[in-house]
């Protein structure tokens, strides 16, 4: 009764390593057994003892070695090998982890993906292949199973970053008596056909190209309220402080022809506007005495319209008021008129005409 209480584990590891585990310091608290194992059929067994133990905190917990055959029978005896604690004969085909997949392929076409594995070299009739995968949306992991070795899967969105791992299970209890499933292939990362180190790079991705549109959209919109405060600053400006004219263009002649010597340029141009005024024009004086106008009023009325030289103010006499200014007065027979003028000779009056 003992014997078949004791519980192990079992694994045939492609069938070619066997494990057998025990629970020791459960099962044979404070000592230490030994173990032995033959895959030899019949009354001549040959016994071959355990080539490599696994330890529990010092103590023997299993043991690790070749598979060599499908007909397997071990034995658990005490330290010294006088009593046998534990015996078992089995079929090591039924109790087969297979190794994980080989050179898995992915193809991803519009939203359906098919994976696909190497042929494992025995039982591939006893193999399923299993597909699972899972978005950044999905809580948990999404499985698909099919006949080694090749699964498919729709429903796949582009848009989306995928997660995939795949292995192969034993069938049971057809192949197996223990539902064994090799270790998961590395997970890798699919986006629309495309591999990536990770879906975080998605993310990122995402997150940075919504941090470039938004700082984009912030600096244009900070130009655009920068050129209206400008053209509303420039209208202020004009309104309170007007805009006073640089004397380089007004004057551009004192820059360019005079090289800014004011006191060359005002005579230039001040004898430039006596010869303008003298030769072209032609303004209207009306001098008017008070004496002028009662001896006019007195005088002869059909006065000679001819030209003549009309000098008023006695010499002499600097506080009239005739005698301050001078003009030239157009008269009915194209002549000139002069008035103010002084102690003018008739050798003056010529170089004036």
């Amino acid at each position: 009764g003992q014997k078949d209480a004791i519980s192990t584990k079992i694994i045939n590891f492609n069938n070619e390593k066997m494990q057998i585990t025990w629970a020791a310091r459960e099962l044979f608290p404070g000592e230490n057994v030994s173990f032995s194992y033959t895959f030899d059929e019949g009354k001549q067994k040959v016994w071959k003892t355990c080539p490599s133990y696994l330890l529990d905190q010092g103590y023997n917990s299993g043991c690790f070695f070749k598979t060599e055959g499908h007909t397997l029978a071990f034995s658990i005896m005490n330290n010294n090998g006088s009593e046998e604690l534990f015996s078992k004969m089995l079929k090591s085909d039924f109790y087969i982890k297979p190794n994980p997949p080989e050179n898995v392929t992915f193809f991803w076409k519009d939203d359906t993906v098919t994976v696909t594995c190497n042929k494992p070299e025995r039982a591939v009739k006893c193999l399923k292949l299993e597909l699972q995968y899972k978005s950044k949306f999905d809580k948990g992991w999404q499985s698909r199973t099919s006949k080694c070795c090749r699964v498919g899967e729709q429903g796949f969105d582009p848009r989306k970053c995928y997660s995939f791992r795949v292995r192969l299970k034993r069938l049971v209890p057809y192949c197996n008596v223990v539902n064994y499933s090799s270790d998961w292939e590395a997970e890798t990362f699919w986006m629309n056909g495309t591999l990536l180190d990770s879906c975080d790079d998605d993310i990122k991705s995402q997150s940075n190209t919504v941090i470039l549109l938004s700082c984009l959209l912030a600096v244009l919109l900070m130009i655009f309220i920068l050129l209206i405060l400008l053209c509303k600053w420039q209208r202020l400006q004009k309104s309170v402080m007007p805009a006073i004219p640089d004397p380089k263009y007004v004057f551009a002649d004192l820059f360019s022809d005079h090289n800014g010597n004011f006191q060359e340029w005002i005579n230039k141009t001040h004898h430039a506007m006596v010869q303008t005024k003298l030769h072209y024009e032609e303004p209207e004086c009306i001098i008017e005495e008070e004496s002028q106008q009662k001896d006019k009023k007195n005088s002869d009325k059909q006065e000679s319209r001819e030209k003549i030289f009309s000098f008023s103010g006695a010499a002499g006499n600097t506080n009239t008021k005739a005698g301050q200014n001078a003009c030239l007065m157009p008269t009915s027979n194209n002549m000139v008129s002069f008035a103010g003028f002084q102690n003018l000779t008739n050798e003056d009056m010529y170089v004036m005409l």
